[in-house]
């Protein structure tokens, strides 16, 4: 497949009031700021809980106009461990009572929708992890095995079937996973895909997974949801995914007309997580986490792979301009948005929505906040989160700020 000519910048309107009703593909928000998705801890047994659904409850009844279930992974194999939703008949029943949830407080829900490739731990799936080309998995011990055809004629079929899933149980949006070199990621970057066939090499043979699976989930699905794809901007690691080919693949996505929006998103899950997260990296705490031998690895060798990127509001933002000046498709803004004032130079650039994580995991009634600040006047609200990171660790048990906790 070709590259292609970018669809063309378009001229910035005035920015949007970012508390009124947005376009999204066929759904119509109530506004324009977004829960990210960040793994809750909540399925032990893969399944919907009553703790999950509690907590995109929460989310919506603070404001948010969607809320984003994280992660579904569309095979047993693409999970990053073991107690994760698997998109299959079985979690039906907990997806649409969770989706009851959320539009019972005025909100949209999505499910994110992806396979972890080789960020899954064989160990705890047991069942061996895959990735473009075959590697050694520091999460696992294990080797990744490359992707045969068939694998990824599977991985195709899997997301379109986890998309039909997902809007049979009432879900307004899927987000496709594209990003943090899990499977599509991984053929992404040129540092894991050493493919001599029609999936690697090029920069178009190697956006080809993630321009099929959009393919198939739009055809599967049509216009009853909203489809919308996170793109890695950059890996940045050393030969991964540059700044460049991640535009290259941005445009072949936009021209391909499959997606609503891109959520623009950076770092290696597999590498380099930090840069995602800017701040402080949690080193101690993720020791903590950690069964042994992990524990003393993460120890001895935890600062060389996590990263101190110092935080500022909009952190990727810079970044992000080079992709909102060359797209004429819709663009999240992610990564420090954090308060009235990040949302309204993320509006003020361009961006059709805001995506927040840590901010509402610390207070998930900040947009109401930010709202009555808006329609009111006075000191701009903020979240009080302090970019620590300390939430990170907490995906292994229940994804939660430690800071509000103390606050309670």
């Amino acid at each position: 497949m070709p590259d292609g000519p970018a669809g063309g910048a378009r001229p910035l309107p005035a920015p949007p009031d970012p508390f009124a009703p947005a376009r999204l593909g066929p759904l119509t928000l109530r506004n324009r700021l977004l829960k990210a998705a960040t793994f809750e801890g909540r399925t032990p047994e893969g399944l919907v809980t009553d703790e999950l659904v509690a907590f995109h409850r929460d989310i919506a009844a603070g404001g948010a106009a969607l809320t984003t279930v994280a992660y579904c992974a569309v095979a047993p194999e693409g999970r990053t461990e073991r107690r994760q939703i698997v998109m299959r008949p079985e979690a039906a029943p907990g997806l649409r009572e969770l989706a009851r949830a959320v539009h019972g407080e005025g909100a949209a829900v999505a499910a994110q929708l992806g396979h972890a490739g080789p960020v899954a731990d064989a160990r705890s799936n047991r069942a061996q992890a895959l990735s473009a080309s075959r590697r050694l998995s520091p999460l696992s011990g294990r080797f990744a095995r490359a992707a045969t055809e068939d694998d990824l004629a599977r991985v195709v079929r899997g997301h379109a079937d986890a998309a039909e899933l997902a809007a049979e149980c009432g879900f307004d949006a899927v987000e496709l996973h594209f990003g943090h070199t899990y499977l599509i990621g991984s053929f992404l970057s040129p540092r894991l895909n050493r493919r001599r066939d029609g999936w690697g090499g090029s920069l178009p043979a190697r956006a080809r997974l993630a321009r099929e699976v959009a393919g198939a989930v739009r055809e599967r699905v049509g216009d009853r949801i909203a489809v919308t794809a996170k793109l890695n901007m950059t890996d940045r690691v050393r030969g991964g995914l540059t700044p460049e080919d991640a535009l290259r693949a941005a445009r072949l996505l936009e021209r391909d007309g499959h997606l609503d929006a891109l959520e623009l998103t950076a770092g290696s899950s597999l590498q380099n997580p930090m840069y995602l997260f800017h701040g402080p990296p949690p080193v101690a705490e993720f020791a903590r986490a950690m069964p042994q031998p992990l524990r003393l690895g993460v120890r001895l060798f935890g600062r060389a792979f996590l990263r101190h990127y110092p935080y500022e509001d909009c952190y990727l933002l810079p970044l992000a301009r080079r992709f909102r000046a060359a797209l004429g498709m819709p663009l999240v803004l992610l990564g420090g948005v954090t308060g009235n004032e990040s949302v309204a130079r993320a509006m003020g650039e361009g961006f059709d929505f805001a995506a927040m994580g840590r901010a509402l995991l610390m207070e998930p009634g900040l947009v109401r906040r930010m709202e009555r600040q808006a329609r009111e006047g006075g000191p701009a609200a903020r979240s009080a989160c302090v970019h620590g990171n300390a939430c990170m660790p907490t995906i292994y048990t229940r994804t939660h700020c430690p800071l509000a906790d103390l606050r309670r």
